[in-house]
C-alpha cells in the first residue's frame, strides 16, 4: 500500500476538501494520513510522498514553511516540489511568467493614474491585507507602509469586469484540465465572506485555456496540481491574476469527478 501524507495546518477542520480527497485516494489504492506541516514530531521519511494541501497559515511564517518543505523534499517526494513552493509563495513570480498579467506596479512611487486601486503585499492569501481605494495618495501611503515593513507592495487597478464576468479558475491535475469555476469578486462593494466562497462551474473559453496552458508551460517542474486564476481586462483579453501552486482551494465539491481525477494524477506521479 502506498502511503502519502496530506499536509495541512492547525485548523484543519476548516478544510472541507480533506475527506473527499482522502476517500478518492483510498479508491486509487493510496492510504492518506493527515499531518500538520509544522508538527515537529512527524517522520516525513515514512511517507512515499507528502502532498501539500491546506497549509493556509504559511503566509504568517513563510520562511519556516519553506524550511519545512526543503527538509521534506530531502527525505521523500514533495508535491508540489520545493522549488515551486519557494517561488509561488511570493507573487513577484508573476513578473517572470512571460504571459499577460493584471497590470501591476511594484512600489509606492509614481503610481499610475487609475480610477481605483487595489493594494496588497506580494506574500498574502485570501485577500489578507488587501485594500481597494479610489484615492491615489491613499494607495501610495498603503504601499509605502508595506515597504516600511520589508514587504513588496503590489498596486493594481481595480477591474470592474470582475463584477460582471467574475474570475475564472482553471484546475489542472498532472497537467490535465479537470474543471473550471467562476468565482465572485472578493473586493466588490457589499461582498460578504459567504459571497467570496461561492462559485459555480464554468466552461472556460478557448483563449482562457490557451493562456492557462501557457502559464503551465512556463513552469519547468512537474505539477500535481495547479489553479490558474484569470480575469478579463477592459479590452476583453484574459490576464493572469495568480497561478496558485502551493495550497489552492480546488473546488472539488463542484465537480463530482474532480477528487478521483486528483487521485489518478497522484497515482501517476508515484
Amino acid at each position: 500500500m502506498t502511503i502519502c501524507a496530506y499536509a495541512t495546518f492547525a485548523d484543519f477542520d476548516t478544510d472541507d476538501e480533506r475527506e473527499p480527497m482522502l476517500a478518492a485516494w483510498r479508491e486509487a489504492g493510496i492510504e492518506g494520513r493527515v499531518e500538520r506541516w509544522d508538527d515537529a514530531t512527524v517522520d516525513w521519511s515514512a511517507y512515499d510522498a507528502v502532498v501539500v494541501r491546506s497549509v493556509w497559515d504559511y503566509i504568517l511564517k513563510r520562511e519556516e514553511f519553506l524550511a519545512w518543505a526543503r527538509g521534506v523534499q530531502s527525505v521523500t517526494r514533495l508535491l508540489n516540489p520545493y522549488a515551486v513552493l519557494e517561488s509561488n509563495t511570493d507573487k513577484t513570480y508573476l513578473r517572470d511568467l512571460g504571459v499577460p498579467i493584471v497590470p501591476t506596479h511594484w512600489s509606492s512611487l509614481e503610481l499610475p493614474d487609475w480610477p481605483e486601486y487595489v493594494v496588497k503585499p506580494s506574500v498574502s492569501a485570501g485577500a489578507r491585507d488587501t485594500t481597494r481605494t479610489a484615492d491615489r495618495a491613499e494607495a501610495a501611503r498603503l504601499a509605502a507602509e508595506l515597504e516600511a515593513t520589508g514587504r513588496t507592495p503590489m498596486v493594481q487597478p481595480y477591474l470592474d469586469m470582475v463584477e460582471s464576468e467574475g474570475e475564472t479558475s482553471l484546475l489542472y491535475f498532472n497537467g490535465r484540465l479537470s474543471h473550471a469555476v467562476r468565482r465572485s469578486a472578493m473586493l466588490a462593494a457589499g461582498a460578504t465572506e459567504a459571497d467570496n466562497a461561492r462559485a459555480r462551474l464554468r466552461t472556460p473559453a478557448p483563449d482562457q485555456v490557451e493562456l492557462a496552458e501557457k502559464v503551465l508551460t512556463a513552469i519547468p517542474h512537474v505539477l500535481l496540481y495547479a489553479r490558474i486564476d484569470l480575469v478579463r481586462l477592459s479590452d476583453g483579453r484574459p490576464a493572469v491574476i495568480e497561478a496558485e501552486l502551493t495550497e489552492p482551494y480546488l473546488f472539488l465539491n463542484y465537480e463530482p469527478k474532480a477528487a478521483a481525477r486528483f487521485a489518478t494524477a497522484l497515482r501517476e506521479l508515484l
